[in-house]
């Protein structure tokens, strides 16, 4: 957007020198205060004013009061124009919120060095602006899109309810969870972590608010409504806001039950015999072998039933009677 200068003096003199000087810019005048307010408002394109202090109806210093008082007047830089025995007036202009000032009478060049310096602050602010809403749509970009649930807090800690309304969940974070960003809030976290990883998980945040780790990765359980578990990989990190005293914690959550659902029947074809169920010779020796590494001082009793006589029916009732019949043995043992 192209910027325009506005010219506020009460002398027609002083406001045509003004525009011979700067002849190559985009130029509006005002006489007064009043004028020139409205000016502003019609044109959101002013972005530079060159403002005189004396001035009937409504004068410089009210003009800065007014454009200090109101947000929608941030984008504003105000130049004034001052006298060489007004030095008060140029310190109470500069306090209301003028950024610069230039004596009368005015010289050409001294003009146009500030006017270019303010403007190339302006056309770079508004590049950091620009750059600023980009970057703003790339984050929103991947907040929203991201496959895994994310969750930022500035504030509230694991049990907090209803204290970070500024906290952003995205929709994949509500999936994972199976519930809404409100009831997140609502609950806090730890409530709905699975009660066998929670201590784990308050260690860990312990840590991380108090600066021993700057993050922590684990695996978990989050129990959904209706009561059925969700196993997540998590990521947290902590980060600090500038100006804040409290530091921020970013969440990162993957969904791994499927992982999880094949690692246990791997585990569980491991351990056990394929036709009875039970514990097979595999889990036998890691037990032993933990027992051993533990050094276990209670004592314990292993128990062998030997099965291999019942191999001889084979031959008289069959195979699959044999094999039946070892499996209800095995319904049996397993009861004990």
């Amino acid at each position: 957007m192209p910027v325009k200068i506005l010219v506020v003096d009460d002398s027609a003199a002083d406001r045509l020198m003004i525009e011979k000087m700067l002849s190559e810019y985009d130029l509006l005048t005002a006489s007064d205060g009043v004028e020139a307010m409205q000016r502003i408002d019609e044109h959101e394109e002013i972005q530079l004013i060159i403002l005189d202090l004396n001035m009937p109806r409504m004068n410089g210093f009210e003009v800065l009061a007014a454009l200090k008082a109101d947000d929608r007047y941030k984008r504003v830089r105000t130049i004034i124009l001052t006298n060489y025995e007004e030095l008060e007036d140029e310190s109470k202009g500069l306090e209301l919120g003028a950024v610069d000032y230039i004596r009368k009478p005015i010289s050409m060049n001294a003009l146009k060095v500030r006017v270019n310096i303010h403007l190339e602050l302006l056309r770079s602010r508004q590049l950091e602006e620009q750059k600023q809403v980009e970057l703003k749509s790339v984050f929103n970009t991947i907040f929203s899109r991201a496959p895994i649930g994310i969750s930022i807090s500035y504030a509230s800690g694991p049990k907090d309810k209803n204290v970070d309304p500024e906290t952003q969940i995205n929709s994949a974070f509500e999936q994972i969870t199976g519930r809404t960003k409100e009831e997140l809030i609502e609950l806090g976290w730890a409530s709905i972590t699975h009660p066998d990883d929670l201590e784990k998980d308050l260690e860990n945040y312990r840590k991380l608010k108090s600066g021993e780790i700057q993050s922590y990765t684990m695996e978990k359980r989050f129990v959904r409504p209706d009561g059925s578990s969700v196993w997540v990989e998590m990521t947290v990190a902590s980060f600090h806001l500038p100006g804040e005293s409290e530091s921020g914690h970013i969440a990162l959550l993957k969904d791994i039950s499927s992982r999880k659902e094949f690692e246990n029947t791997l585990r569980y074809s491991s351990e056990h015999d394929s036709w009875t169920g039970l514990y097979n010779r595999n889990y036998l020796k890691t037990l032993l072998e933990r027992d051993d590494e533990s050094r276990l001082r209670e004592k314990r009793a292993l128990v062998s039933v030997d099965l291999s006589t019942v191999l001889s029916l084979t031959s008289t009732y069959g195979f699959q009677y044999t094999q039946d019949l070892i499996k209800k043995i095995a319904d049996m043992l397993r009861q004990f």
